[in-house]
């Protein structure tokens, strides 16, 4: 007689195969018992007058209009930032004559802005007092202009 094709391993993953097809029936099966009780009314959140999450429906007897044009959809623009003087001042803090970029410290709000070397006007130096400009760069504040404070 021959020898069986059929190895230990290959039974043994039909088994756990045909016993997780088992479970996930029975599983089916007692879901149906306990009945839909997990329906569209229970996943249901609302939202109260106050942002707060409820699950019940809000009062329609203190519903208030709403004109679309009050609706703003937009950021207000930061009252620091159109008041801000755009020439600062600073001290180099970090500058890599090799790589040819570094680092200002702001006087006003004490923030590193990077500069690079084709931003310069004049010879600067680490620890050396600046005046500035700042723009957005890709990564972030840029320093442009920045020449030797006198």
């Amino acid at each position: 007689m021959g020898r069986s094709q059929e190895s230990f391993h290959k039974k043994e993953v039909r088994n756990r195969k045909e016993k997780k097809r088992k479970d996930k029936e029975k599983r089916k099966l007692e879901r149906k018992e306990q009945g839909k009780s997990s329906g569209l009314e229970e996943m249901i959140a609302y939202v109260d007058e106050n942002g707060r999450i409820s699950s019940t429906p809000p009062d329609i007897t203190n519903k208030k209009k709403v004109n679309l044009e009050d609706i703003l959809i937009s950021v207000p623009r930061r009252a620091s930032e159109a008041n801000r003087n755009t020439v600062r001042k600073g001290i180099v803090t970090f500058y890599n004559e090799l790589k040819g970029f570094g680092f200002i410290r702001d006087l006003e709000d004490q923030q590193s802005v990077f500069v690079h070397v084709n931003d310069f006007v004049d010879d600067v130096r680490e620890q050396s007092r600046v005046t500035f400009e700042v723009e957005m760069g890709h990564k972030g504040p840029k320093a442009i202009n920045v020449k030797l404070d006198k």
